[in-house]
């Protein structure tokens, strides 16, 4: 089986090495051969409408080459000679580009203001199809940002013209464009659907490009989800059409998405082929930051395993790509990820010297968010040398670093340098008028006595005032170009400060909408218990906690899990631990809680001992089977570290956990199964819950709010609605609050049975 095995990945290896010389001699030329053909083009052009439409061309061959200051550049020449010869056409399609390539360059503001621009022009005009592709575009850049009702909005628009012109392509781009939209809304049902209507269209048109972008999407919805067979499948499929369109850049792509499937999937064996396929190609294309994104996918891969000096090995070689390119948004990030695995082996002094290193470039590049993460892993390395005093300190610049002092300070700067070059600037004008003044002086003083002299003293002097306004014409130009480069500078950091929290929080957010897909559906908990309420709060973006719900037969389970940490570490532990409860129940078909409990620590402590390192990491958890009978509601609860209680006949009661998490424990036992029995009507509350309610400082005294009190909330509300009680908590809790930090994950569930 092993030899199999073996054969199977160099087969596969073998496979991929073959496609990619079938494919590496196609790769690059026809896009770089179009561009020189047009460069060629434009030296025989005279400056008329041709001109532009080649201007415009080239332009458009460029950005799709990911060289859009180039791009921007034709764009803006074709721009200002179509406004020349009064070529709307030109120039509407001039804006485009423009909006295009700022858009793939992440510069949202200004693609809006160019997609806006081309919009209006397009309107005037009456054409019909550039208005459709404009609305696109804008609803493109409202999407990014994560405006989706906007977003919708302009795509329907464009998607009625496109219809009422018959534009098959068109209808289909928008269908794939509000797909994305579903997706981002966690509709996936809808999303799926409206990409096979593109693949649909785009297949009878026999648009490759629209068929692949459809496919990917799908893939990625489907991984999301977990059906790793589904993804693969449709990745293969998307992977064959970039083959048959003879991208590099997109095959190079599809490589790398099927690694991070079988990198999800845990088959590390494939991802790491997957990923070196991408970098060959993207090698041979001279794709240098793609690369280096294809190593630190490797890198993870081996960090997963427990591998840190493989993991090391890989990250180190992304470092050095990214120092050479002079990238120092993804250097900070690289030296991040390299302190956090140092961090991860315990050796602190190396993991603080990269730790240190992240947060001197997040702060030289505004990256906010960086610097915050940097802080937090000083927290760890302080607290694990025992330097607690330092740690609270870290913990403090973790809460409230700004990177406003930045800005403020390059704009000082800036009004600084022009206050002072405009008054050397008067001093020079000044002096050259009193020299001037001077000079007339003394030649009408001497003309009757020294006509000579005075002439060859003139004239001295003449050469002298030339010498002056030259040495001075000189200083001016270099000021000029000093402070034009201050401008750019201050400029530039600006614009990449605003992208990269720009992308940093579009990354976030979307990293909440894959763990968003481990959690049951509003629905789903309503339609079974449709008098309940779940108050979910993270305290960051992403969440260690999360709630779980599944059906079996006659019987409901339901849990409040409390995963290790918070933010996005503990959303990754929590997704091992929602797949432990998803295998306990579907695969191992087991229903008893106590018992579900023992054969989760089980799965998650195999899924961590795979690592070599000391891995300590778990949670506590409160599950509950309910079932309706005949005679009354029959309730089986077992705990890890988390009680149950639940209120009967006005009374509050508590059924204490097993006082031992999920997770690697020294005196691990059995988890015990606890059995209440609720005649009809039963009108009885039950509430299951994690720490971090009762752990919220807040109040006058910032102190904790405590469980004896929320024992007493839930009592004062008990006769209230589950909606209500769910607003009531809601608004306590933000009340008790204040203006204090979140300090961890808040989750009830409440259910009335």
């Amino acid at each position: 089986m092993k030899n199999e095995k073996l054969n199977t990945k160099k087969m596969v290896k073998a496979i991929l090495c073959f496609s990619l010389l079938a494919i590496h001699f196609s790769l690059c030329f026809s896009q770089q051969h179009l561009v020189d053909s047009l460069r060629i083009a434009l030296k025989t052009k005279h400056d008329d409408t041709s001109k532009v439409t080649n201007l415009n061309a080239l332009s458009g061959a460029l950005w799709r080459m990911d060289k859009y200051d180039t791009a921007i550049k034709y764009a803006t020449s074709a721009r200002v000679l179509a406004e020349k010869l009064n070529f709307p056409k030109g120039i509407v399609k001039a804006w485009r580009n423009t909006g295009s390539a700022y858009f793939n360059q992440g510069n949202y503001f200004k693609s809006l203001e160019s997609y806006t621009k081309s919009l209006a022009i397009s309107q005037r005009m009456g054409d019909s199809a550039g208005t459709a592709l404009d609305l696109g575009g804008i609803a493109r850049v409202q999407y990014i940002q994560g405006n989706y009702p906007n977003a919708m909005d302009y795509y329907l628009k464009a998607l009625e013209i496109n219809q009422k012109m018959g534009n098959k392509d068109g209808v289909a781009s928008n269908y794939g464009n509000m797909a994305n939209i579903y997706n981002a809304q966690a509709n996936y049902d809808l999303a799926i659907e409206y990409h096979k209507k593109a693949i649909d269209i785009y297949t009878q048109t026999g648009n490759k490009n629209g068929i692949k972008r459809g496919l990917e999407n799908i893939s990625v919805l489907y991984s999301d989800e977990r059906k790793f067979p589904e993804a693969l499948d449709y990745e293969f499929k998307a992977l064959q059409v970039c083959r048959d369109m003879h991208s590099g850049k997109y095959i190079a792509t599809a490589y790398n998405n099927m690694g991070e499937v079988y990198n999800k999937q845990g088959n590390y064996a494939l991802a790491m082929i997957y990923y070196d396929s991408a970098i060959n190609l993207n090698r041979q294309t001279g794709n240098m930051k793609s690369i280096s994104i294809n190593l630190v996918n490797e890198g993870e891969v081996f960090r997963r395993q427990g591998q840190y000096d493989k993991a090391l090995e890989y990250t180190y070689k992304a470092l050095a790509i990214r120092r050479q390119l002079g990238d120092k948004s993804n250097l900070a990030y690289a030296f991040d990820d390299i302190g956090e695995i140092y961090i991860k082996e315990k050796k602190y002094d190396i993991g603080r010297k990269y730790t240190d290193s992240s947060i001197m470039f997040s702060k030289a590049i505004g990256e906010k968010f960086l610097v915050k993460d940097g802080y937090h892993d000083l927290v760890d390395i302080d607290s694990g040398m025992g330097n607690y005093k330092a740690a609270f300190d870290d913990y403090k610049k973790y809460v409230a670093y700004s990177d406003s002092l930045l800005n403020d300070a390059n704009t000082q700067k800036t009004v600084q340098a022009e206050m002072n070059y405009d008054f050397n600037q008067k001093q020079i004008a000044e002096k050259a008028e009193q020299d001037k003044k001077d000079i007339l002086a003394e030649q009408e003083r001497k003309k009757q006595a020294l006509i000579l002299y005075t002439f060859m003293a003139g004239f001295l002097l003449m050469i002298a005032l030339a010498f002056f306004i030259y040495r001075g014409y000189r200083q001016k130009k270099k000021s000029n170009v000093i402070i034009l480069k201050q401008k750019e500078e201050v400029e530039q950091q600006k614009a990449i400060v605003e992208e990269k929290n720009k992308e940093i929080l579009d990354s976030i957010n979307y990293a909440k909408r894959l763990q968003d897909a481990i959690l049951p559906p509003m629905a789903f908990i309503k339609e079974h218990l449709p008098e309940s309420f779940v108050l979910y709060k993270p305290k960051d973006i992403v969440a260690g906690d999360f709630y779980w719900m599944e059906r079996v037969g006659d019987l409901i389970l339901i849990a409040a899990c409390d995963c290790t940490g918070h933010g996005v570490p503990g959303a990754l532990v929590s997704v091992v631990c929602s797949n432990a409860l998803n295998r306990t129940v579907k695969e191992f078909g087991i229903t008893d809680p106590g018992k579900i409990l023992d054969k989760v620590r089980e799965l998650v402590l195999e899924t961590f001992e795979k690592s070599e390192s000391n891995v300590q990491d778990g949670m506590d958890m409160s599950l509950a089977t309910i079932r309706r009978t005949s005679s009354g509601i029959e309730i089986k609860w077992s705990g890890a570290n988390n009680p149950l209680w639940y209120i009967q006949s006005g009374e509050l009661k508590e059924i204490t956990a097993d006082k031992q998490p999920i997770g690697k424990y020294d005196l691990v036992k059995p988890f015990t199964t606890h059995t209440i029995q609720l005649p009809l009507p039963a009108d009885s509350l039950l509430y299951l819950f994690t720490d971090g309610y009762a752990d919220q400082f807040g109040g006058p005294k910032g102190k904790k709010y405590k469980y004896k009190t929320l024992q007493d909330k839930l009592l004062a509300i008990g006769h209230q609605s589950m909606d209500e009680q769910h607003s009531v908590l809601d608004q306590t809790l933000e009340e008790w609050r204040g203006g204090l930090e979140q300090v961890d994950d808040i989750l009830i569930i409440g259910i009335k049975v």
